[in-house]
């Protein structure tokens, strides 16, 4: 299958909407993606999620839970650098009403983390919701076996290992150097060391971070997506508004949709790939039950 024709596929509903397994065994059937679009970023990640079968599939009562936005620039909302954070205040939201006894919204910026969590909204976001939003500590970093292909070690912050759930809210955007960045690549925020190393054999490094996290639940930001000058972005011109969030328990077929978002095939990008070989999800969305919702 060309570009042309996964996108086409993807835009007119024909890809992945044939029934397949299901990724949890259950005596009730959910899809494996949820894609829902609408005008309210909060109520399109809480429709997504209901679709697989609400929170309590992926969050119990009394978890801690940690859930890992994009705020790595400074920037706004608008200019789609950040995951939107409508979106996450709605998952913290959501965290508490199953019952977690706490919830950490955090990442590893890139600008200063403060004017990263301030500006992006949020810091004020999660904290309205009641979830805890530290900045990093190095002192919680930690030399850690990954066990990866090519990552065998690195520095984590172990606030993330330490959570009992992960919940990986990436948004959708161009980079500069990796051609996108989503949810695996989100994974580089959970770090610490000298990130720019990794750059070297970026996509065995994402697979092997995405194989270390494994998170319960990906929600793909996809409400405003930078379409150019990537990560960073910073004009309104590069930002293209779809309105649509995405969310599922298969990493691999997050980032595939977020690609097709980017007109980008799964050949083209060789971590989807390496990921399908790991056993880490699917990259062909065919073989998925993906349910489209409109509120």
């Amino acid at each position: 299958m060309d570009r042309r024709e996964f996108i086409r596929n993807l835009i007119l509903g024909s890809a992945g909407l044939r029934f397949g397994p299901d990724l949890f065994s259950s005596t009730k059937s959910f899809p494996d993606m949820a894609v829902v679009q609408g005008e309210s970023p909060a109520a399109l990640a809480k429709e997504a999620v209901a679709a697989l079968g609400g929170i309590g599939r992926f969050v119990a009562r009394g978890d801690r839970v940690m859930i890992k936005p994009n705020i790595g620039w400074d920037r706004t909302p608008e200019l789609a650098a950040t995951t939107n954070p409508e979106v996450v205040r709605a998952l913290v939201e959501l965290c508490f009403e199953a019952g977690a006894k706490e919830v950490t919204v955090m990442d590893n910026t890139t600008n200063q983390a403060q004017r990263c969590y301030a500006r992006s909204g949020i810091a004020e976001a999660a904290k309205t919701a009641g979830a805890k939003v530290p900045f990093v500590n190095s002192f919680r970093l930690k030399k850690m076996p990954l066990k990866g292909e090519w990552l065998k070690e690195w520095d984590v912050f172990t606030d993330f290992v330490e959570a009992d759930k992960l919940i990986n809210v990436p948004i959708v955007k161009h980079h500069s150097l990796s051609r996108l960045t989503l949810g695996m690549k989100n994974w580089l925020g959970a770090i610490g060391g000298p990130r720019n190393q990794l750059h070297q054999k970026l996509d065995e490094a994402m697979v092997d971070l995405a194989a270390f996290f494994r998170p319960q639940l990906t929600v793909l930001d996809a409400y405003r997506i930078l379409t150019r000058n990537g990560p960073q972005g910073g004009r309104l011109s590069d930002v293209k508004l779809l309105k649509t969030v995405a969310a599922t328990a298969d990493p691999v077929a997050a980032d595939t949709l977020g690609a097709s978002y980017l007109e980008l095939i799964p050949s083209e990008l060789p971590y989807l790939g390496l990921a399908n070989k790991r056993g880490l999800g699917e990259i062909d969305l065919e073989k998925l039950t993906i349910e489209k919702r409109t509120v």
